[in-house]
């Protein structure tokens, strides 16, 4: 794949953003849509809006590559907290469950790390984009309700503690498309015996792309336009 700076007028290709928390991917999108001043403007993969990190944005022609972009690997850098366990599987849900961590310790979780490295399936979590019979699981976990879900194949290549500083695990994550931090937080921490969530979610890579390339909203120009090469 090769990419390069357009300045032109007719934009034309993709735009890495680091996105903020507290907005959604859409946000991100609309606001794309009025600093450019263009209509044909979507994401490829998107980000909860407590998470932050790469988002690409694909502008024009570039929208119809959105299988492409979406397949890629994915990296994140995280923080599971132990002892909890809530609604949407990170710190921003209602409160379910809250347990002793005491006997857990970093050999415990690095071996229960290890249970979820390579072939795996997984559960999409409740506050999800997957739909269920037409509808987005996110909008039924607003009304509260939770529905059975279909397991399904993803792959982790890398599952990695950076620090620990009880109650709470930094950690790294390669994975394949599909696969949700979330999800492994509370995975975990059910085999942990004390339950978890996550506190914090950085994309750091998308496929080639990395946190380095991409851009903060409010620095966003013409500049920063990847194009395709058609």
């Amino acid at each position: 794949m090769k990419f390069r700076a357009s300045v032109e007028n007719s934009l034309q290709g993709i735009v890495l953003v680091n996105k903020p928390a507290g907005i959604t991917s859409h946000d991100v999108v609309a606001f794309v849509r009025r600093t450019f001043k263009m209509r044909r403007v979507g994401h490829a993969g998107t980000l909860d809006p407590m998470a932050t990190g790469v988002l690409v944005i694909l502008l024009g022609r570039a929208t119809k590559l959105f299988d492409k972009f979406v397949a890629f690997d994915k990296t994140y850098r995280a923080t599971l907290r132990l002892g909890l366990k809530t609604t949407t599987a990170d710190i921003m849900g209602q409160t379910l469950i809250e347990r002793p961590y005491d006997g857990v310790d970093e050999d415990a979780i690095r071996r229960v790390f290890m249970q979820f490295t390579g072939n795996i399936e997984q559960k999409p979590p409740m506050v999800s984009a997957v739909k269920h019979q037409g509808e987005r699981l996110y909008k039924i976990a607003r009304q509260g309700i939770e529905v059975e879900r279909t397991a399904r194949k993803v792959r982790i290549d890398e599952l990695r503690i950076l620090q620990c500083r009880f109650p709470d695990v930094e950690f790294v994550m390669s994975c394949s498309k599909g696969t949700y931090v979330r999800q492994l937080a509370e995975d975990a921490g059910e085999v942990l015996g004390c339950g978890a969530c996550i506190s914090q979610i950085e994309r750091t890579k998308v496929g080639p792309f990395e946190i380095k390339d991409a851009v903060d909203l409010e620095n966003l120009n013409e500049g920063h336009v990847l194009k395709w090469q058609f």
